[in-house]
């Protein structure tokens, strides 16, 4: 009998701590993007909403706040936000993140990828590991990596084949200091401010180019506001990375964990091979619209790696020379 007892009293405790365990969820999560729906970028997180509601059938509530709202439409202050617990989740990127993370400015370095293959070395490699160490030790839990493309350069002015053609441009950047460098190195003058304020400065004349992957130039249709001339020089790259609060995700049970995290994975891949099968569609329909598209030789873009050198004898001090070297690495040995 006192057997029976303890057996049911074990029970309706285990019964207890699962309704407990599961009321520590919450009814809806906030999922933080910049970009929205009609963007891969908001199509990866949709993806990994989607696959999260359908393989928890229904227990984890998602909802996705696009075009950083959350932020006020301050994307750099998302990963501080995320930390602090001001939001749960997000599909966000290196870049943005990049002022809390130093690590993350890796990405940000001209000329480090000259192609997919070498993102993928890094990302899906140890340097890639290193990176997600690193945001995890700031509050953040990365879970997997997606794609925001690479970034082209696009101008009211003239074509662009070497780095003579850039001096004197006012290029409007995203808030990353790196950038500013890279561009103060090419002779241009580098202006900082939001994607929001972006579009009406290039359409009032206030700045001549910017530079964004061709998705972004497809959709937001840059073509529209004097951007005639589109160079594709594939100077960096900027991964998206899935991630959760570190304080959510410990309120998750293991097989939940796995489970977002999986979904994150699948979600992941799922928008960076969509995306890059939808690039020769996309480039074809720029082209239509009368942009003119100049393509780096190998020669050309040799002319842009010596003149962004002075890039990384600033920055390797703060992202890490040893971590620079092994990306070096990885992109020379990665298989093509």
């Amino acid at each position: 009998m006192l057997k029976r007892c303890t057996l049911i009293a074990a029970a309706a405790g285990a019964l207890l701590f699962g309704s407990i365990a599961h009321a520590q969820y919450k009814d809806e999560y906030t999922v933080s993007t910049v970009l929205p729906s009609a963007f891969p970028w908001g199509q990866a997180a949709d993806k990994w909403v989607e696959l999260v509601n359908e393989r928890s059938e229904g227990r984890i509530n998602m909802k996705i706040y696009s075009n950083s709202q959350l932020v006020s439409g301050d994307q750099t202050k998302e990963f501080s936000a995320m930390r602090s617990g001001l939001i749960d989740m997000a599909v966000g990127s290196t870049i943005n993140w990049s002022p809390q993370v130093p690590e993350l400015n890796l990405f940000s370095l001209p000329f480090l990828m000259p192609d997919y293959s070498a993102i993928d070395a890094i990302t899906q490699g140890e340097v890639g590991e290193a990176v997600f160490a690193a945001i995890q030790k700031r509050g953040v839990t990365p879970l997997a990596w997606g794609e925001n493309g690479f970034r082209e350069l696009s101008n009211s002015k003239r074509a662009i084949s070497e780095p003579a053609d850039v001096e004197g441009l006012k290029i409007r950047v995203v808030g990353s200091p790196l950038f500013q460098d890279t561009f103060n190195a090419l002779g241009a003058n580098p202006t900082q401010m939001s994607w929001a304020d972006a579009k009406p400065a290039l359409t009032t004349g206030a700045v001549d180019g910017q530079e964004n992957p061709l998705s972004v130039f497809d959709v937001a249709r840059i073509d529209q506001v004097g951007q005639e001339h589109l160079t594709l020089w594939h100077y960096m790259a900027d991964p998206l990375v899935f991630a959760v609060n570190n304080r959510i995700w410990a309120t998750f049970s293991a097989d939940d964990q796995a489970l977002l995290k999986q979904a994150a994975i699948d979600a992941g891949q799922w928008e960076i091979e969509k995306s890059r099968s939808e690039l020769d569609a996309t480039l074809a329909a720029i082209k239509e619209r009368g942009v003119t598209v100049t393509e780096l030789t190998p020669t050309q873009r040799d002319a842009f790696i010596n003149a962004t050198q002075s890039v990384y004898q600033e920055w390797s001090p703060r992202i890490g020379e040893d971590l620079i070297k092994k990306a070096q690495q990885a992109v020379a040995d990665r298989q093509q």
